[in-house]
């Protein structure tokens, strides 16, 4: 294989720059980074815009970017990305995504489409993500969002508090991938019991992948209604779009617990409006809400007392853990070597 030119649109440091180019010597590194901004304002939502663009705008135009398009072998994006981006790469042939999900993808050409696509899944900030996990448990648990409202209206009385124990309580973890595993080793580091789904499993065995118990997604009811935290990890597909509803709710515990970090589009938001107002459920932590790329989440949802709201920041962290440019690195070794690709997207089962 001839010179490779490797186009980075996604917002790494100079010193990723530095190391997709030591690579191999045969590797162009092309920086696009910033100058498909103006284009971003211009395709995706002004919600995207002001959540994940800078505040100046680069003065690139169109046949600057277009030309870095048509000259590029490989495409690292992040989000967002250019929603037309195949159509204009004709020597295009594999994109990598630093994002863990596919989802975004489904916004552009790049979806289904011959290019070889890779993710960051199972290579993100996992640690961040299960840490907030068990922070919104231990909230909960030890009644702290109590202890903020009573702050707020100037009380202080012990008697209502009824703090729980978290050791010996059971977390249902809802995708066992990369995030899934790792609320499953901090939650047993602090003695609890995990039972989880995975796709893949077909049957329910015990004391599988690092779980006291691994169910198959045709259980979810049973791991509902087992656990005290409801834990959802998994993917955006078209198979999981409100994966869990009303009657998912119902299954669940009366004190249990949701808590997801996926995607809003995982969770009938209707429906959990209308079981934690009942009481069906105790209460719910949320990282993403229902069209989040759009606009503000649900303020019936984000108004009810028993409700820890964040704006997807679960994977923040004052240390970089994300090792997206890392895979992407060795999948250019395997690229050049003409070796298949670690975390290539598989179109029909949707990440």
């Amino acid at each position: 294989m001839d010179q490779v030119n490797v186009l980075v649109l996604a917002p790494v440091r100079d010193s990723d720059l530095k190391a997709i180019a030591a690579v191999d010597p045969r590797v162009v590194v092309v920086d696009g980074r910033g100058k498909f901004e103006p284009e971003y304002r211009e395709t995706w939502s002004a919600e995207i815009a002001r959540r994940y663009l800078g505040a100046a705008d680069t003065q690139s135009g169109k046949e600057e970017r277009d030309a870095l398009l048509r000259q590029a072998d490989v495409v690292c994006i992040g989000f967002p990305f250019p929603t037309k981006l195949v159509s204009r790469a004709p020597r295009l042939k594999w994109i990598h995504q630093t994002p863990a999900g596919a989802s975004n993808l489904r916004y552009s050409d790049v979806w289904g489409s011959s290019v070889l696509v890779t993710t960051s899944r199972g290579y993100g900030n996992s640690t961040a993500h299960a840490e907030w996990v068990l922070a919104t448990m231990l909230m909960f648990i030890k009644e702290l969002p109590r202890a903020l409202m009573d702050k707020q209206m100037g009380t202080f009385e012990g008697r209502p508090y009824r703090p729980r124990l978290l050791a010996g309580k059971t977390v249902g973890v809802v995708g066992l991938g990369g995030i899934g595993r790792e609320v499953a080793r901090l939650s047993k580091a602090v003695g609890m019991r995990v039972v989880a789904t995975r796709r893949s499993a077909t049957v329910r065995t015990k004391g599988a992948e690092g779980v006291d118990e691994l169910f198959p997604p045709s259980e979810l009811h049973q791991l509902l209604a087992a656990s005290d935290f409801v834990v959802v990890c998994t993917q955006s597909t078209p198979e999981t779009e409100k994966l869990i509803g009303r009657s998912e709710l119902t299954a669940m515990k009366s004190t249990s617990y949701l808590i997801n970090l996926a995607r809003g589009e995982i969770i009938d938001e209707a429906a959990l409006v209308e079981a934690l107002r009942q009481g069906t459920i105790a209460g719910a932590a949320l990282d993403v809400h229902e069209s989040e790329f759009q606009g503000p989440p649900n303020p019936e949802l984000i108004g009810l007392p028993n409700v820890i709201f964040t704006p997807h920041v679960s994977g923040g962290s004052d240390v970089p853990t994300h090792r997206g440019i890392e895979l992407f690195c060795q999948n250019l070794g395997r690229f050049l070597s003409g070796q298949e690709l670690l975390n290539v997207v598989d179109w029909q089962r949707g990440y």
